[in-house]
């Protein structure tokens, strides 16, 4: 999504021909809020979607180290997987903290520089995901904040967030997220279990695991017309390889409301997948994705999974997603493969344990690798 990017409002796809219902619709649709996309001629669109990228103060450190004029250096972090994400045409990810502005810190209360933002949107990242237990933690005034970087970043780059809003005109905007390619509309509904930190005030507002809201929004995603509906809820208990009660039953509402698929994020490793069979549709859920990039080190934190999407538009309009694939990765930290942060593709490094300066850590990502693969049920 980085070069031939035609921002248009639903309005000119929806209402050619303009009329009364045309306005109706622009109330709600703003110009120059959906993408509509004419790059490829291909009618098959990719996506491609990561788990929690997190920077922990020992990353921040690592960051500044390598730069070594006062800035930051994450080029590492993400390189092994630049050429992935760029390949898709909309690549997703959870960005797990607020851009609060100096004093910079991680864990347990994140402040994160912005240029961890933009680093990530050179890597090829389209849509930020807001939605998340971190997001709130400098309260309403850091995520005011967050807010204020994402929107110039949608001005100047065409990035796209949700999950978090400024006030109830964005929130009914962006929740859904309503993203076009090539006449194949995708709708995204990003929520979270809960935040650690809590706000003295309605707006600015996280979206919640609310039903009476995700139902509002499932339903402006087919009034919107939405051909796929993807759930991106953050849940779940940490560190457990598989899913909860909780999880299943609240996959299964989703489902049975019109999620065609559900990628789930929070617990910090990655969690076993199904797939519901709802009044003949089949609604893949993977339940957890893991981290995608962080300074985690406690077992099966460093194990992680890609998902990838292809939906397809026959030539009779049909609209059809495909199966999804998975990819392992594996986050290496300083002084075990490279000098700094970097997430890898597991099978591409198997077989290459000469490559590590530390190559105990290899013997761990492959043990890791074969543990949950075990554990889950999920191949790659």
């Amino acid at each position: 999504m980085r070069n031939g990017i035609i921002i248009v409002c639903l309005l000119t796809l929806l209402f050619p021909g303009g009329g009364a219902a045309a306005q109706d619709f622009t109330a709600a649709c703003p110009a120059t809020f959906e993408w509509s996309l004419f790059r490829k001629r291909s009618d098959t669109l990719s996506m491609l979607f990561l788990g929690d990228v997190m920077l922990h103060q020992k990353q921040i450190d690592n960051a500044r180290a390598l730069a070594g004029n006062g800035g930051f250096d994450f080029s590492r972090f993400l390189q092994y997987l630049e050429s992935r994400i760029a390949s898709a045409d909309i690549a997703v990810a959870n960005l797990e903290f607020p851009l609060s502005g100096p004093p910079y810190s991680g864990y347990p209360v994140f402040s994160t520089p912005d240029e961890y933002a933009d680093y990530l949107a050179d890597c090829g990242i389209d849509v930020f995901l807001g939605a998340n237990n971190h997001v709130l933690d400098k309260g309403a005034p850091g995520l005011s904040r967050t807010l204020r970087v994402y929107d110039r970043m949608e001005e100047e780059r065409s990035i796209r967030y949700t999950g978090i809003a400024a006030d109830e005109r964005q929130d009914t905007l962006r929740n859904p997220l309503m993203l076009t390619w090539k006449n194949i509309r995708i709708a995204l509904v990003n929520c979270t279990y809960g935040t650690n930190s809590g706000s003295e005030t309605a707006w600015p507002k996280v979206s919640r695991s609310d039903r009476a809201e995700i139902r509002a929004a499932l339903g402006r995603a087919r009034r919107r017309g939405a051909q796929v509906i993807i759930a991106l809820p953050h849940w779940g208990v940490e560190y457990q390889l598989t899913h909860s009660a909780s999880q299943h039953e609240f996959a299964r509402w989703l489902a049975e409301n019109g999620a065609d698929i559900i990628i789930g994020s929070h617990p910090h490793v990655v969690q076993d997948m199904e797939v519901f069979n709802v009044n003949g549709r089949s609604v893949p859920c993977f339940y957890s994705l893991g981290n995608a990039v962080s300074n985690m080190s406690a077992i099966n934190t460093r194990i992680e999974l890609l998902v990838r999407l292809r939906i397809v538009r026959k030539r009779n309009g049909t609209v059809v997603l495909l199966d999804p694939e998975a990819e392992f990765l594996w986050c290496t930290l300083p002084g075990r493969l490279t000098d700094s942060y970097a997430t890898i593709p597991v099978r591409e490094f198997l077989g290459r344990r000469d490559d590590w300066l530390e190559p105990e850590d290899y013997d761990n990502m492959a043990a890791s690798y074969e543990r949950v693969k075990k554990a889950t049920g999920i191949q790659d």
